[in-house]
């Protein structure tokens, strides 16, 4: 084993604070605090989020804090305030946004960005914070309140959970700061992958949180908090101090929600019909259920998701046919192809999945192009999917590329079940298939939750819905689906004219209608809600290939000032506060997701535990936060032993284990030579194509971040089982952690042997870009690069190209665009 000695003065330890935890002279983590309130009424809650930053370092800072946001909620206002100053936001085309916050930035000014990444994962910056100061940004939003068997649920989600990355890293600069590497399935990967505190760290941020109730006339019959312990004052819910970021809160409300139809006065309705009382026979289906058994599932999920998936099975009749699919990195069958759901074969699927635990990445795209298979074809029979998952995987816009319209012709259930769960994602897919996402936060909930899903796997009471005596505007009423036991159906619409609707459908093989009056409301949350689900439906067709809708996103987010993947609001000062770009930039790490199995240390990590770091973005002074590699434990990182580091990202499929390398002469790389089969070179290019552009991407030589690379190289090496240009240069980077190190020699040097290794597969260039000129070489090298060519995302437009085309000083293409 090798002990690696820290000099003190660059690694100070927080009292009591657990693995990895380092302090600056003024502090740890640049989030100080989080508030959230919130305002219900009726079936609707107005949000505002305000997030307090302050910088604890001697140089100006920008902070990135990549959060979540309910996947339904329209944010409709930004806020930055700082030294007295409140500066407004504006609403933006994508590129434009974040040209300007740049060139703000260059010039010295403070501001700020919003963007949405996906439905419900958004990312902050907050640039050229001075010294000790603090300054706040505040987001306002409106939601809707899902509303089924009497209840409507306030979910709040506190973080974004480490999510699979499939694919190969590309090249170019990385869209993000994040931990993973942009790949060809996930190009922006490295924007939703911030890092996560180890288990054990101090209460990073302040967390408050309070729910203001109106039933709106309603009858509330009960409140229910089921993750969170809670005060209630009079009306108002709130947190009780000392609660962490880690899981969704979760808040139920019981009242008897109504039929109706509300006009907002300005074009906008939103319609509610309770479910009628009809019992409507049940046709003979086909059923695939695909069971999630990736490494992020382990724990109290995988419990909670073989009892599910159990109880599926045991909803099926004789008529039906089925198939049970687990899958992770492969996809494994109970039995080959659709079986009658006799009592022999169900008793096979549920012996199969007694026998499964948590393991692997999860590779979704494939169990779900198996199910559209094995469904394929026209039937008499009802087909159905049922996906049970977490949900937390990067790629969903390829999914829904791949399997969007297949799946749309098929009912798909989706059942969460996870304290963090990627319900945005869920909820997409169960709504292309006219189906119902069912979500699962703790074991207490599951038996409730599986009553519901035992209503909604059967036959909707209600189909072909539609309206009539509204003269709707065409192309602006959300998708109306079916009405289930139990779940009212909730639409949004434009309106030139009427007062009152007819809504139509079959139901047990008959015509069936209803009719609804208006009623005339002053509620602007109307237009923002309908403004979001409209949007939502038009970037889901544009991921799965309408990519012509660009522009009427665009269109119809800035005429309604609702934010959406290709919008940003920013918020820019007038006054300069410093003299050119921010001198040091942190990613904001997150803390790992309550009841998650975090990864153990072990030589075959799973495939999101990789994500799973303490460190702050690459930076000349930054307090670097770390954990163990892989094949270490918390007893070595006690010791000082130290890996991992920025850019620690997701092993691809198929790719080598990272292990603990030791010195050459008897630790595991001579292991490697005797024991460990060899593989060729070509096996690890893209891990050494990812290394290399992300240290050409470094704002400055980084002797901690050197280090590190030489601990991964050492790695691939010993999977290699022996390379002599790897474990020359790993030996090289040891110095990096010596007193005298050049930083900017060494850094010259790993960028050279690497360009040789990959071949010129890399774009070859100038193994110092991205470096400022005049900056000095070492830990206290200056300032940060200009934003123009940083490698922070903050590239503004060429200048040969059009003002808000987006197109990074790079050439780099947006990243949010899909092509």
């Amino acid at each position: 084993m090798k002990i690696t000695s820290l000099e003190p003065a660059r690694c100070l330890p927080v009292p009591d604070a657990g693995f990895g935890a380092l302090l600056t002279q003024r502090g740890n983590l640049p989030l100080e605090s989080v508030d959230v309130t919130a305002d219900i009424s009726g079936l609707i809650a107005g949000v505002e989020v305000t997030q307090g930053f302050r910088n604890p370092f001697d140089v100006t800072l920008e902070a990135t804090y990549v959060f979540p946001l309910p996947d339904r909620a329209a944010v409709t206002g930004f806020r930055m305030e700082a030294d007295d100053r409140v500066v407004e936001g504006v609403l933006k085309e994508r590129g434009q946004a974040r040209a300007d916050y740049d060139r703000a930035l260059s010039e010295g000014r403070r501001a700020a960005i919003a963007e949405e990444d996906r439905p419900d994962v958004f990312t902050i910056r907050v640039g050229n914070i001075l010294p000790g100061e603090r300054v706040s940004v505040k987001l306002t939003m409106s939601q809707p309140l899902p509303y089924e068997d009497d209840a409507a649920t306030f979910r709040f989600p506190l973080v974004v959970a480490p999510r699979y990355i499939p694919g190969s890293p590309i090249d170019g600069l990385p869209a993000g700061d994040g931990t993973a590497p942009d790949t060809d399935a996930v190009p922006d990967a490295s924007r939703i992958s911030p890092p996560v505190l180890l288990p054990g760290f101090p209460d990073p941020v302040r967390l408050s949180l309070a729910v203001t109730v109106d039933a709106a006339g309603l009858e509330l019959r009960g409140l229910a908090s089921s993750l969170h312990v809670v005060e209630e004052e009079g009306s108002v819910v709130r947190l009780r101090p000392g609660e962490r970021l880690d899981r969704d809160f979760v808040l139920r409300l019981t009242y008897d929600a109504s039929t109706s139809l509300q006009l907002d006065g300005r074009g906008t309705f939103g319609l509610t019909v309770l479910p009628p009382a009809l019992e409507t026979p049940r046709a003979p289906r086909d059923l695939v259920l695909l069971l999630d058994r990736s490494g992020s599932m382990g724990g109290w999920k995988m419990v909670c998701a073989r009892r599910a998936a159990a109880r599926i099975v045991d909803t099926l009749t004789p008529s039906d046919r089925f198939a049970v699919l687990t899958f992770d990195s492969v996809v494994e069958e109970a039995f080959e192809g659709l079986e009658e759901a006799s009592d022999r074969n169900r008793y096979r699927a549920v012996e199969h999945l007694s026998r499964v635990d948590a393991r692997g990445g999860t590779e979704l795209l494939e169990p779900l192009r198996r199910a559209i298979a094995l469904l394929g074809g026209r039937s008499e029979r009802e087909r159905v999917v049922v996906l049970v998952t977490d949900g937390q995987v990067g790629n969903e816009d390829q999914i829904l590329e791949q399997t969007g319209g297949a799946l749309s012709a098929m009912r798909v259930h989706t059942v969460g079940i996870d304290r963090a769960v990627n319900a945005g994602f869920l909820g997409r897919l169960a709504g292309l298939g006219a189906g119902r996402c069912e979500l699962v936060e703790s074991e207490d909930r599951l038996d409730a939750a599986m009553e519901h899903i035992h209503h909604r796997i059967g036959a909707p009471l209600v189909t072909d819905l539609s309206l009539k005596g509204l003269e709707v505007e065409p192309g602006t009423v959300t998708h109306l689906g079916s009405i289930f036991p139990g779940v009212p159906l909730r639409a949004y619409g434009r309106v030139r004219e009427g007062s009152s609707v007819t809504v139509r459908g079959i139901a047990a093989g008959a015509p069936w209608e209803e009719r609804v009056n208006g009623v005339t409301v002053d509620n602007p949350a109307l237009r923002a809600v309908w403004a979001r689900a409209h949007l939502r439906e038009l970037e889901d067709r544009y991921a799965m290939g309408e990519h012509d809708l660009e522009s009427r996103i665009v269109r119809t987010s800035l005429e309604y000032g609702v934010l959406c993947r290709f919008t940003a609001y920013v918020a820019i000062d007038t006054r300069q506060v410093a003299g050119s770009a921010p001198e040091h930039r942190v990613i904001q790490p997150v803390e790992p997701p309550s009841g998650w199995d975090m990864p153990s240390a072990t030589p075959m990590m799973g495939a999101y535990g990789a994500n799973v770091m303490l460190a702050s973005a690459p930076g000349p002074i930054s307090s670097r936060m770390r954990t163990p590699a892989p094949g270490l434990t918390s007893a070595d990182l006690d010791q000082g032993l130290v890996a991992g580091g920025p850019g620690y990202g997701h092993p691809q499929a198929g790719s080598p284990p990272m292990v603990a390398p030791t010195t050459p002469g008897g630790g595991l790389l001579g292991r490697a030579r005797k024991g460990r089969p060899t593989h060729r070179l070509e096996s690890v290019r893209p891990q050494l194509v990812a290394e290399l552009d992300r240290l050409r991407a470094l704002p400055a030589p980084d002797l901690l971040y050197l280090a590190d690379l030489g601990t991964r190289l050492a790695a691939l090496s010993a999977f290699l089982g022996g390379s002599a240009e790897l474990e020359t240069l790993a030996r090289e980077l040891e110095a990096a952690e010596r007193p005298g190190a050049d930083a900017r020699a060494l850094h010259t040097r790993a960028v050279e042997v690497l360009t040789a290794l990959v071949g010129g597969h890399s774009p070859a260039h100038d193994p110092t870009q991205g470096l400022t000129p005049g900056t000095t070489p070492g830990w206290d090298s200056g300032p940060g690069p200009d934003p123009a060519s940083g490698p922070d995302s903050g590239p503004g437009p060429n200048p040969g190209s059009a003002p808000g085309s987006g197109d990074s000083g790079g050439g780099r293409r947006s990243f949010w665009k899909r092509t």
